[in-house]
């Protein structure tokens, strides 16, 4: 990554994910591009504010933030977005 964290950044965050694996080796970040084209990655600093962000619904795993660069090594993005809202349209939703 090109810029530092704040140092007020939680030590773990909530990464949302497209689906829910028991293998880490299987896991899909969810990215979001943002209006000017921009890719997002959504971090939340509690599972209460995952769920109230991105619903009740959305497959997340925990990743130490000193482990952050992973990510991006695999797949760089520009903004580390924390505690976003995400709008209802664009929020997973369970299927039976």
């Amino acid at each position: 990554m090109t810029r530092p964290l704040p140092a007020d950044y939680p030590p773990i965050l909530y990464i949302p994910c497209v689906r829910a694996v028991t293998d880490p080796a299987d896991l899909e970040v969810v990215y979001r591009t943002t209006r000017d084209g921009r890719t997002a990655l959504l971090v939340y600093s509690a599972l209460d504010r995952l769920h109230a962000g991105a619903g009740p619904d959305q497959p997340w795993f925990t990743l130490p933030t000193s482990e952050l660069q992973k990510l991006y090594d695999v797949r760089p993005f520009d903004l580390v977005l924390l505690d976003m809202l995400v709008p209802e349209e664009h929020r997973t939703v369970a299927t039976a």
